[in-house]
């Protein structure tokens, strides 16, 4: 008996643990508790102490405020020396660009935007998130200037344990259009087969009030300048493609009266299939019109009046 009161008279002499400094905390919440400063604070460990860092923030406590609160709350801590200090810091991420680009465009497309329209942000901050948390943006202010494509509003962030963000914003908008462009670059003289284009969104703006919608109207046909790679096409670009050289030799074919005659001549002129050009008999030097009915075949028109070469000045072999 005399055994355990005196186990327990020591116990009772002796002090209860001292709580220690921590000289780091990673915050999870908006708000700084007591055991955040202190291990083993004592029962009031989860006294709020006040508000925390902003995502991505940091606060310094320095040994005097800490011997404040230490008394203020008695907790049994003294500083060691000035030096002592505790860093709370509170983890953040930025908010994705995507999750801001949504509520601009749904706000531009309320405010009359097409719902296909492309929109950029110019100079966008990402507002900082607490890890976990679920941002939601807001548009409001909106101002759009549907004829230039310009924008600014104020873009709001909210979610759980943050407090709202407010920014402005600011960008351009431009409507999107989907149309053959030119898969890579492409030479002068090219006949465009399927595999030279493909779809592409394209900004409206960017282009010309004809530009081609459908690759069936490009197809098939040659281009009279070099295209670079991603560039839409105009009708101007395009020609039927040349299935007949001047200076190359032709098979002439006349028909009348149900009489088909075959002859060979040169082609003064170059076509296309169906253009009417100029060939010469080179033995008579006779000139006809005709018309490209194939590659190196031309019918001669009905009735059409020979012109002798002289006259046109033409020299077959000139290219």
């Amino acid at each position: 008996m005399r055994a355990l009161s005196a186990v327990l008279m020591l116990c009772a002499a002796m002090p209860a643990t001292a709580a220690t400094l921590r000289p780091t905390t990673t915050l999870h919440s908006p708000t700084v508790m007591l055991r955040d400063l202190f291990d083993d604070p004592g029962s009031e460990g989860d006294r709020v102490l006040g508000p925390g860092p902003a995502p991505g923030g940091r606060i310094v406590v320095e040994a005097p405020q800490l011997r404040a609160i230490a008394r203020q709350f008695d907790v049994d801590w003294r500083p060691a020396s000035s030096a002592d200090r505790t860093v709370l810091e509170r983890p953040g991420f930025p908010m994705g660009r995507d999750a801001a680009l949504a509520a601009v465009r749904s706000a531009l497309v309320a405010a009359g935007a097409s719902p296909d329209c492309a929109v950029e942000l110019t100079g966008f901050t990402a507002p900082l998130i607490p890890l976990g948390g679920v941002p939601q943006a807001v548009v409001s202010q909106l101002e759009y200037d549907s004829r230039g494509g310009r924008f600014s509003a104020l873009l709001s962030v909210a979610g759980a344990g943050m407090e709202p963000v407010n920014l402005r914003v600011a960008g351009q908008v431009r409507e999107m259009l989907d149309l053959p462009v030119a898969t890579g670059s492409l030479a002068v003289g090219t006949v465009i087969g399927p595999d030279d284009l493909h779809m592409a969104r394209v900004g409206a703006n960017t282009l010309r009030s004809d530009a081609i919608h459908n690759a069936e109207q490009a197809i098939g046909m040659q281009l009279t300048h070099p295209i670079p790679a991603g560039q839409p096409l105009y009708p101007n670009d395009l020609t039927r493609p040349l299935i007949v050289r001047r200076g190359a030799l032709v098979r002439l074919r006349l028909e009348s009266g149900g009489l088909s005659v075959t002859g060979q001549g040169v082609a003064l002129d170059s076509g296309a299939l169906g253009e009417r050009i100029k060939v010469q008999n080179p033995g008579s030097r006779i000139v006809l019109e005709g018309i490209v009915i194939g590659p190196g075949l031309v019918r001669i028109a009905p009735n059409t009046s020979p012109e002798a070469a002289a006259a046109r000045g033409d020299n077959v072999y000139r290219q």
